[in-house]
């Protein structure tokens, strides 16, 4: 088994999964330019289907499937289109930097879980 050319960023996107003989609702979990891993359907393995997210395909092959979920490999790379948009914005959120905010001495913790304060 080779390693992966690309990261798996994960993601929550529902689309529907089509073949030739049915349509099935599906999460996408984890997405990349070259496959994603969809929860909540299964198809056989080498089975080849297509992926429709806002009115746009992308077509894919089955890698692996298991009771609930299923990897697919798409033949072409995505580069462009509303699946890819959303995989960019994933990726550049989890690349971004988390803002730290330090805590000013005896000020109460914003929330209500924890100690109460009073």
């Amino acid at each position: 088994m080779q390693p992966r050319s690309r990261q798996r960023i994960a993601v929550d996107i529902p689309v529907i999964v089509t073949t030739v003989l049915d349509s099935l609702d599906g999460m996408i979990v984890d997405l990349s330019e070259s496959g994603a891993q969809i929860a909540g359907c299964r198809l056989p393995v080498r089975s080849q289907c297509q992926i429709d997210y806002e009115g746009h395909v992308v077509f894919a092959i089955v890698q692996w499937s298991e009771e609930d979920r299923m990897g697919l490999r798409f033949p072409y790379e995505l580069t462009d289109g509303p699946l890819f948009d959303r995989l960019e914005i994933a990726r550049a959120a989890r690349l971004a930097p988390t803002a730290f905010q330090p805590r000013t001495p005896g000020a109460r913790p914003a929330g209500g879980f924890g100690r109460r304060f009073g």
